[in-house]
């Protein structure tokens, strides 16, 4: 298996400007680390100063830390907020090794958490951010106070055909450049993506300019679901492309120990950021009621 990394210096000084521009979008960081691992360098962010029981938060495909520029005011508040760029994606974390199975994801997060100290945190993750969460969580529970999982793919149901296809689009030449902004739109629920928006336009340029050399989640088995006896808040997404969100919210509810698992009818996949207040609050309410 191949590495992860820009196609060219000249893609990668492309993504950084945009990158950038978004990351202004934040609120102001507090600590900047690049913590190194076995498969790489990850670049991680502190927002807030230094406390008890902290935020960790892993994002989307292609997202980066600035895919939370909608909920991070809000967190922040609470207290301690660490989020990652995930390794072997666009963004600030540099990929040095192959990462060949969910063993190998797990063990790039563990060390990031032993290297910067952090136990009893609330994890946070979102779509594959939210598998990444899950599959440390099955490894290293020992770590984790709660589990916040907002719309996370092959978790409680597998990918369904069509995003497996227009999923493959996007890597074929010449059918990239007009297939990337459709499969944006499509996980989107159809809706605009206005051009200044930080989100879309990292995420965008991040699938434009690297190439991502990872494997494919592999879906959570009943077992490792009922041995997750962690508190969990499960969010799903009842228009979510990235699977069928009734049967992923019945699989949630029927296996997890300590689950409080939401189906929201309304919302697509984007749903961090199409209902940015609505979801903040119940994250929020959700780790008040765990402390």
């Amino acid at each position: 298996m191949t590495l992860g990394g820009f196609t060219s210096p000249q893609a990668r000084g492309e993504y950084d400007s945009v990158y950038d521009r978004g990351f202004s979008a934040l609120p102001a960081v507090t600590e900047q680390r690049d913590v190194p691992t076995a498969f790489g360098t990850a670049r991680v962010y502190r927002f807030g100063e230094p406390g008890p029981a902290p935020m960790v938060l892993l994002p989307g495909r292609a997202g980066t830390t600035i895919m939370w520029e909608p909920n991070l005011p809000a967190f922040v508040t609470r207290g301690p907020v660490y989020a990652l760029d995930l390794i072997g994606e666009p963004g600030r974390s540099v990929q040095t090794a192959p990462i060949r199975n969910a063993e190998d994801q797990a063990a790039w997060l563990d060390t990031v958490f032993t290297t910067l100290a952090l136990r009893d945190v609330h994890l946070i993750g979102y779509s594959f951010g939210g598998w990444l969460a899950a599959n440390l969580a099955v490894r290293a529970p020992d770590r984790i106070a709660s589990l916040t999982l907002i719309d996370p793919v092959q978790t409680f149901a597998r990918f369904p055909i069509p995003l497996l296809v227009r999923s493959a689009l996007n890597l074929v030449p010449g059918i990239r450049r007009w297939a990337r902004p459709s499969f944006l739109a499509w996980i989107a629920g159809g809706a605009e993506v206005a051009e200044a928006d930080p989100v879309a336009t990292v995420i965008d340029e991040g699938m434009r300019t690297y190439r991502i050399a990872l494997p494919t989640p592999v879906l959570l088995s009943d077992a490792q679901l009922r041995g997750m006896t962690v508190p969990v808040l499960a969010l799903i997404a009842g228009r979510s492309v990235i699977h069928d969100g009734q049967r992923a919210a019945t699989r949630a509810s029927d296996l997890l120990p300590d689950a409080r698992v939401e189906l929201w009818p309304t919302a697509t996949h984007a749903i961090a950021g199409e209902s940015a207040a609505e979801v903040n609050a119940r994250v929020l309410e959700f780790l008040a009621e765990i402390e």
